[in-house]
Protein backbone atom coordinates (compact mmCIF):
# COMPACT_ATOMS: atom_id res chain seq x y z
CA UNK A 1 0.00 0.00 0.00
CA UNK A 2 1.45 3.30 -0.89
CA UNK A 3 1.36 6.54 0.73
CA UNK A 4 2.52 10.08 0.12
CA UNK A 5 5.60 10.86 1.63
CA UNK A 6 4.42 13.78 4.01
CA UNK A 7 0.64 12.55 4.98
CA UNK A 8 -0.70 9.45 6.13
CA UNK A 9 -2.98 9.56 3.10
CA UNK A 10 -3.34 5.90 1.44
CA UNK A 11 -3.07 6.39 -2.61
CA UNK A 12 -4.83 3.42 -3.90
CA UNK A 13 -2.84 2.06 -6.76
CA UNK A 14 -2.07 -1.31 -8.43
CA UNK A 15 -0.74 -2.88 -5.79
CA UNK A 16 -3.65 -3.25 -4.30
CA UNK A 17 -4.16 -6.18 -5.84
CA UNK A 18 -0.98 -7.88 -5.19
CA UNK A 19 -1.29 -8.10 -1.70
CA UNK A 20 1.65 -10.06 0.49
CA UNK A 21 1.57 -13.86 0.62
CA UNK A 22 0.26 -15.55 3.86
CA UNK A 23 2.13 -19.22 2.66
CA UNK A 24 3.69 -20.57 0.53
CA UNK A 25 5.36 -17.56 -0.73
CA UNK A 26 7.10 -18.23 -4.30
CA UNK A 27 5.53 -21.08 -5.25
CA UNK A 28 3.02 -21.93 -7.51
CA UNK A 29 0.68 -22.56 -4.49
CA UNK A 30 1.34 -19.05 -3.01
CA UNK A 31 -1.89 -18.48 -0.78
CA UNK A 32 -2.88 -14.37 -0.39
CA UNK A 33 -5.47 -12.34 0.23
CA UNK A 34 -7.51 -11.91 -2.31
CA UNK A 35 -7.46 -16.52 -2.38
CA UNK A 36 -8.47 -15.87 1.14
CA UNK A 37 -11.52 -14.08 0.25
CA UNK A 38 -12.24 -16.40 -2.78
CA UNK A 39 -12.17 -19.15 -0.61
CA UNK A 40 -14.32 -17.50 2.21
CA UNK A 41 -16.75 -16.35 -0.46
CA UNK A 42 -16.78 -19.81 -2.15
CA UNK A 43 -17.67 -21.56 1.28
CA UNK A 44 -20.27 -18.87 2.34
CA UNK A 45 -22.23 -19.02 -1.00
CA UNK A 46 -22.33 -22.60 -1.06
CA UNK A 47 -23.53 -22.77 2.94
CA UNK A 48 -26.15 -19.60 1.79
CA UNK A 49 -27.50 -22.38 -0.76
CA UNK A 50 -27.53 -25.28 1.10
CA UNK A 51 -29.54 -23.54 4.21
CA UNK A 52 -32.03 -21.86 1.82
CA UNK A 53 -32.64 -24.99 0.10
CA UNK A 54 -32.23 -28.37 2.55
CA UNK A 55 -35.78 -28.10 3.93
CA UNK A 56 -37.46 -27.00 0.35
CA UNK A 57 -40.91 -26.40 0.73
CA UNK A 58 -43.83 -26.02 -1.70
CA UNK A 59 -44.58 -22.86 0.39
CA UNK A 60 -41.25 -21.20 0.62
CA UNK A 61 -39.65 -19.63 3.39
CA UNK A 62 -37.83 -15.98 2.32
CA UNK A 63 -34.34 -17.59 1.65
CA UNK A 64 -35.81 -19.89 -0.17
CA UNK A 65 -37.25 -17.31 -2.41
CA UNK A 66 -34.72 -15.29 -3.03
CA UNK A 67 -33.16 -18.52 -4.20
CA UNK A 68 -35.68 -19.64 -6.46
CA UNK A 69 -36.14 -16.00 -7.53
CA UNK A 70 -32.28 -15.52 -8.93
CA UNK A 71 -32.72 -19.44 -10.20
CA UNK A 72 -35.47 -17.90 -12.27
CA UNK A 73 -33.86 -15.06 -13.57
CA UNK A 74 -30.97 -16.93 -14.82
CA UNK A 75 -33.34 -19.45 -16.34
CA UNK A 76 -35.90 -17.27 -17.91
CA UNK A 77 -33.69 -14.11 -19.07
CA UNK A 78 -30.79 -15.89 -19.91
CA UNK A 79 -30.85 -19.53 -20.77
CA UNK A 80 -33.96 -20.00 -22.23
CA UNK A 81 -34.45 -16.45 -24.04
CA UNK A 82 -30.84 -16.98 -25.89
CA UNK A 83 -31.17 -20.61 -25.95
CA UNK A 84 -34.49 -21.96 -26.52
CA UNK A 85 -36.23 -24.14 -23.76
CA UNK A 86 -34.62 -27.07 -24.78
CA UNK A 87 -30.44 -26.21 -25.25
CA UNK A 88 -31.51 -23.69 -22.10
CA UNK A 89 -32.35 -26.44 -19.59
CA UNK A 90 -29.18 -28.64 -20.62
CA UNK A 91 -26.88 -25.61 -20.22
CA UNK A 92 -28.95 -24.16 -16.86
CA UNK A 93 -26.31 -25.66 -14.44
CA UNK A 94 -23.02 -24.36 -15.99
CA UNK A 95 -24.64 -20.81 -16.45
CA UNK A 96 -26.74 -20.51 -13.14
CA UNK A 97 -23.16 -21.30 -11.64
CA UNK A 98 -21.42 -18.43 -13.31
CA UNK A 99 -23.88 -16.16 -12.48
CA UNK A 100 -24.18 -17.16 -8.48
CA UNK A 101 -19.88 -17.13 -8.36
CA UNK A 102 -19.35 -14.27 -10.03
CA UNK A 103 -22.03 -12.81 -8.36
CA UNK A 104 -20.55 -13.55 -4.68
CA UNK A 105 -17.50 -12.49 -5.59
CA UNK A 106 -17.95 -9.34 -7.52
CA UNK A 107 -20.45 -8.88 -4.01
CA UNK A 108 -17.46 -9.18 -1.60
CA UNK A 109 -15.53 -6.39 -2.69
CA UNK A 110 -18.68 -3.98 -0.91
CA UNK A 111 -18.53 -6.39 2.24
CA UNK A 112 -16.83 -5.32 5.47
CA UNK A 113 -13.96 -7.29 6.21
CA UNK A 114 -13.36 -8.64 3.11
CA UNK A 115 -13.29 -5.41 0.98
CA UNK A 116 -12.06 -6.72 -2.33
CA UNK A 117 -13.71 -8.48 -5.29
CA UNK A 118 -12.53 -12.09 -6.03
CA UNK A 119 -13.02 -10.70 -9.70
CA UNK A 120 -10.60 -8.16 -9.75
CA UNK A 121 -7.82 -10.44 -9.86
CA UNK A 122 -7.23 -11.83 -13.27
CA UNK A 123 -6.96 -15.64 -12.29
CA UNK A 124 -10.39 -15.79 -11.54
CA UNK A 125 -12.28 -13.90 -14.34
CA UNK A 126 -9.42 -15.98 -17.02
CA UNK A 127 -10.30 -19.11 -15.64
CA UNK A 128 -14.29 -18.67 -15.96
CA UNK A 129 -13.81 -17.51 -19.56
CA UNK A 130 -11.92 -20.47 -20.21
CA UNK A 131 -14.41 -22.65 -19.27
CA UNK A 132 -17.12 -20.88 -21.40
CA UNK A 133 -14.22 -21.02 -24.20
CA UNK A 134 -14.14 -24.32 -23.84
CA UNK A 135 -17.56 -25.39 -23.88
CA UNK A 136 -18.77 -23.38 -26.73
CA UNK A 137 -15.59 -25.37 -28.84
CA UNK A 138 -16.49 -28.55 -27.90
CA UNK A 139 -20.26 -27.73 -28.25
CA UNK A 140 -19.62 -26.78 -31.70
CA UNK A 141 -17.57 -29.79 -32.50
CA UNK A 142 -20.16 -32.20 -31.15
CA UNK A 143 -22.90 -30.63 -33.23
CA UNK A 144 -21.01 -30.07 -36.41
CA UNK A 145 -17.67 -32.04 -36.40
CA UNK A 146 -14.76 -30.85 -37.53
CA UNK A 147 -16.59 -28.41 -40.67
CA UNK A 148 -17.05 -26.11 -37.66
CA UNK A 149 -14.02 -24.55 -37.16
CA UNK A 150 -13.80 -24.67 -40.83
CA UNK A 151 -17.06 -22.96 -41.36
CA UNK A 152 -15.99 -20.43 -38.30
CA UNK A 153 -13.00 -19.45 -40.09
CA UNK A 154 -13.56 -19.75 -44.00
CA UNK A 155 -17.85 -18.70 -44.17
CA UNK A 156 -19.72 -19.42 -46.97
CA UNK A 157 -20.08 -17.10 -50.11
CA UNK A 158 -17.21 -15.31 -49.56
CA UNK A 159 -14.87 -14.81 -52.90
CA UNK A 160 -11.34 -17.03 -52.12
CA UNK A 161 -9.30 -13.94 -52.59
CA UNK A 162 -11.08 -12.49 -49.22
CA UNK A 163 -10.07 -15.17 -47.05
CA UNK A 164 -6.72 -13.68 -46.88
CA UNK A 165 -8.33 -10.83 -44.97
CA UNK A 166 -11.48 -12.71 -43.34
CA UNK A 167 -9.65 -15.71 -41.82
CA UNK A 168 -7.36 -13.53 -39.55
CA UNK A 169 -9.89 -11.94 -38.31
CA UNK A 170 -12.30 -15.02 -37.43
CA UNK A 171 -9.63 -16.99 -35.98
CA UNK A 172 -8.77 -13.64 -33.54
CA UNK A 173 -12.44 -13.31 -33.07
CA UNK A 174 -13.20 -16.45 -32.05
CA UNK A 175 -10.17 -17.83 -30.40
CA UNK A 176 -8.54 -15.01 -28.66
CA UNK A 177 -11.01 -11.91 -29.20
CA UNK A 178 -14.19 -13.58 -27.72
CA UNK A 179 -12.49 -15.47 -24.05
CA UNK A 180 -10.17 -12.05 -23.77
CA UNK A 181 -12.74 -9.63 -23.40
CA UNK A 182 -15.00 -11.47 -21.47
CA UNK A 183 -12.74 -11.73 -18.96
CA UNK A 184 -11.25 -8.33 -19.81
CA UNK A 185 -14.84 -6.80 -18.80
CA UNK A 186 -15.04 -8.13 -16.08
CA UNK A 187 -11.83 -7.91 -14.22
CA UNK A 188 -11.65 -3.84 -15.48
CA UNK A 189 -15.27 -3.00 -13.96
CA UNK A 190 -14.11 -4.78 -10.15
CA UNK A 191 -10.86 -3.19 -10.71
CA UNK A 192 -11.85 0.29 -10.92
CA UNK A 193 -14.78 0.01 -8.78
CA UNK A 194 -12.55 -0.98 -6.09
CA UNK A 195 -9.97 2.00 -6.46
CA UNK A 196 -12.92 4.32 -6.33
CA UNK A 197 -13.87 3.05 -2.93
CA UNK A 198 -10.61 3.07 -1.24
CA UNK A 199 -9.59 6.32 -2.48
CA UNK A 200 -13.45 7.79 -1.43
CA UNK A 201 -12.83 6.25 2.61
CA UNK A 202 -9.31 6.48 2.49
CA UNK A 203 -9.85 10.34 1.75
CA UNK A 204 -12.72 10.19 4.27
CA UNK A 205 -10.46 9.04 7.07
CA UNK A 206 -7.40 11.14 5.95
CA UNK A 207 -9.80 14.30 6.37
CA UNK A 208 -12.01 13.53 9.36
CA UNK A 209 -8.47 12.86 11.64
CA UNK A 210 -5.72 14.34 10.01
CA UNK A 211 -7.39 17.64 7.94
CA UNK A 212 -7.20 21.04 10.11
CA UNK A 213 -10.16 23.37 10.79
CA UNK A 214 -13.29 23.07 8.41
CA UNK A 215 -11.04 20.65 5.75
CA UNK A 216 -12.42 17.96 7.82
CA UNK A 217 -16.21 18.54 7.07
CA UNK A 218 -15.18 18.04 3.16
CA UNK A 219 -14.27 14.74 5.45
CA UNK A 220 -18.41 13.87 5.04
CA UNK A 221 -18.33 14.72 1.03
CA UNK A 222 -16.04 12.20 0.47
CA UNK A 223 -18.06 9.72 2.96
CA UNK A 224 -21.27 10.10 1.37
CA UNK A 225 -19.63 9.95 -2.53
CA UNK A 226 -18.20 6.04 -0.62
CA UNK A 227 -21.74 4.92 0.10
CA UNK A 228 -22.49 5.95 -3.53
CA UNK A 229 -20.00 4.38 -5.03
CA UNK A 230 -20.80 1.09 -2.61
CA UNK A 231 -24.68 1.27 -3.98
CA UNK A 232 -22.92 1.95 -7.67
CA UNK A 233 -20.88 -1.05 -6.71
CA UNK A 234 -23.54 -3.78 -5.96
CA UNK A 235 -25.49 -2.78 -9.19
CA UNK A 236 -22.30 -3.29 -10.92
CA UNK A 237 -21.52 -6.28 -9.83
CA UNK A 238 -25.24 -8.00 -10.53
CA UNK A 239 -24.88 -6.08 -13.79
CA UNK A 240 -21.13 -7.91 -14.57
CA UNK A 241 -22.22 -11.81 -13.81
CA UNK A 242 -26.29 -10.68 -15.81
CA UNK A 243 -23.37 -9.87 -18.87
CA UNK A 244 -20.75 -12.43 -17.96
CA UNK A 245 -23.63 -15.29 -18.56
CA UNK A 246 -25.35 -13.93 -20.78
CA UNK A 247 -22.20 -13.85 -23.04
CA UNK A 248 -21.86 -17.21 -22.27
CA UNK A 249 -24.97 -18.23 -23.23
CA UNK A 250 -25.19 -16.41 -26.59
CA UNK A 251 -21.10 -17.18 -27.46
CA UNK A 252 -23.23 -21.28 -26.64
CA UNK A 253 -25.88 -20.26 -29.20
CA UNK A 254 -23.72 -19.44 -31.62
CA UNK A 255 -21.86 -22.86 -31.50
CA UNK A 256 -25.37 -24.50 -31.57
CA UNK A 257 -26.20 -22.18 -35.23
CA UNK A 258 -26.69 -24.33 -37.96
CA UNK A 259 -25.62 -21.79 -40.27
CA UNK A 260 -22.38 -19.99 -39.37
Amino acid sequence: MAETADSGFHVPGIGEFFPPAIFFEGTPFEFNRIMLVRVVVTILLLLWLWLATRHAKLVPTRAQSVVELMLDFVRVQIAESVLGKVEGRRFLPMLTTLFFLILAMNLAGVVPFLNIAGTSVVGLPVVLAIWVYITYLVVGLKRHGVGYLKASLFPSGVPPVMYLLITPIEFLQVFILRPLTLALRLLANMMAGHLMLVLCFAATQFLLFEGGGLIKLTGALTFVGGLGITLFEIFVGFLQAFIFTLLAAVYIQMSLEEEH
